[in-house]
């Protein structure tokens, strides 16, 4: 595996009440991303971010298109995030009902442009596995349009890394390409998985769920470790045309857990 990937990954939080407390055991410096979560506003995505570069930390908020009222909500976001010192964004359709105007990733990047924002990187994101309400080839044409407008892509959590480099390998030939954040969940328990799903809405765990089969398989009993998960993808991480950049660990919140299992695999590269 690749011990440069290790050596600084992007932690994914979820604006939860005790985010900013659990942050603490984050790395200094370290870059983190922020989830938009339906139950709890985008504010709320905001507002960790804006706590996150207090403590040090760059901090990339998720901009959820179903949860953004209006161009006018989109342009004060746009004016907090320049306040603040946020510099780069990831840019998402969102799980959240639509019940405002704009209402896919790709018309928030393209109203992003015209109103003028801060970022330096805007991130997409890519469906290794695929999207329970989307066909594949309505994803791809979707991803080759939205590069236009971003500067990487990182992919959906899965445990499958079959799927995941299969997915690389399709996409670069279709004219895919934009440089690859590997999205891998960190040392999370299963069972506090669930809970966090859970506290987000019900409709989101359901949707989680049907996103990651492999998760199915884990709860009867299945065993599941980030490292073998990315030693398997060591071959994809090693091929110059897949070009993956960057590693995303999903943490949900398990902050102190993560960050521990990331040191012990960075001191496990330095012995090999």
């Amino acid at each position: 595996m690749s011990r440069a990937l290790l050596e600084r990954p992007l932690f994914e939080l979820i604006p939860l009440r005790d985010a900013l407390e659990r942050a603490e055991s984050l790395p200094p410096g370290a870059d983190v991303t922020v989830t938009a979560s339906p139950s709890h506003g985008i504010e709320s995505t905001i507002e960790l971010c804006e706590g996150l570069i207090a403590l040090g930390h760059p901090a990339t908020p998720h901009l959820a298109a179903h949860m953004i009222r209006d161009r006018a909500h989109l342009a004060e976001l746009l004016e907090r995030c320049r306040s603040a010192g946020i510099r780069s964004a990831f840019v998402i359709g969102g799980d959240a009902k639509d019940r405002g105007e704009i209402h896919d990733g790709l018309a928030l990047l393209r109203l992003i442009e015209e109103l003028g924002h801060p970022f330096e990187a805007v991130g997409v994101a890519g469906y290794p596995e695929g999207h329970p309400s989307i066909s594949d080839e309505v994803l791809l044409s979707s991803l080759k349009e939205k590069q236009a407008h971003a500067t990487y892509l990182t992919t959906q959590m899965s445990f499958d890394a079959g799927a995941i480099a299969a997915w690389i390998a399709r996409i670069r030939p279709s004219g895919v390409t934009l440089p690859i954040h590997l999205g891998l969940p960190g040392a999370v328990h299963i069972q506090r998985l669930l809970r966090v799903a859970a506290r987000i809405g019900v409709g989101g765990s359901l949707r989680y769920v049907r996103k990651n089969r492999q998760l199915l398989r884990l709860l009867f009993g299945r065993s599941f470790t980030p490292e073998r998960l990315l030693r398997s993808l060591g071959p994809t991480i090693a091929d110059p045309e897949a070009d993956v950049r960057a590693l995303h660990l999903f943490t949900f919140n398990q902050v102190e857990e993560t960050v521990a299992w990331q040191k012990s695999m960075r001191a496990e590269g330095e012995r090999s």
